[in-house]
C-alpha cells in the first residue's frame, strides 16, 4: 500500500482568497481614513485594529483549505479545528500584545475597525458571488 500526500492548493487558489483580499483592502483603506480624519494614532490604532482581525484569519485559511478531495476527508477536518484554535490564540496574543505594548492607542478605533474587517468576512461571499457571474 503506497502512502500518498494529499492533494494541496496554492494559497492564492483557495476559494477564500477574495474575501482574505477584500478584508485586506478595507483595513487598509479604513486605517488611511482614520489617520486622515482623526490623526496618526487613530491611524495607527486602526491599522492593528484591522491586522488583528486579517492575521488569525489568514492563518485560519493557509490552516483549514489546504487540503481537498475525498481522500483527504480527515486531514480536513483536523485541520479546520487546528485552525480554529490557532485563530482564537493568536487573536487572544495579537490583542494582548497590543494593550500591552501600543501607547498611546485609542482604543474605540481599534475595536472599530477589527469589527469592520470581521464584517468584510461576513458580506464579501455575497458581493464576491454577485460580481464574478457573467
Amino acid at each position: 500500500m503506497e502512502s500518498r500526500m494529499p492533494k494541496r492548493r496554492p494559497f492564492h487558489r483557495l476559494p477564500v482568497f477574495p474575501v482574505l483580499l477584500a478584508q485586506l483592502i478595507v483595513l487598509l483603506l479604513a486605517a488611511l481614513v482614520a489617520w486622515q480624519a482623526l490623526g496618526s494614532v487613530a491611524g495607527y490604532s486602526a491599522l492593528l485594529g484591522g491586522v488583528i482581525a486579517w492575521l488569525p484569519n489568514l492563518y485560519f485559511a493557509h490552516k483549514a483549505f489546504r487540503f481537498s478531495g475525498a481522500r483527504a476527508a480527515k486531514d480536513i477536518v483536523r485541520s479546520f479545528y487546528a485552525g480554529e484554535a490557532g485563530k482564537l490564540i493568536l487573536t487572544f496574543v495579537l490583542f494582548a500584545l497590543t494593550f500591552a505594548g501600543v501607547q498611546p492607542l485609542e482604543a474605540p478605533v481599534l475595536f472599530g475597525v477589527y469589527l469592520l474587517t470581521l464584517l468584510v468576512s461576513w458580506f464579501a461571499p455575497l458581493l464576491i458571488t454577485k460580481f464574478s457571474r457573467p
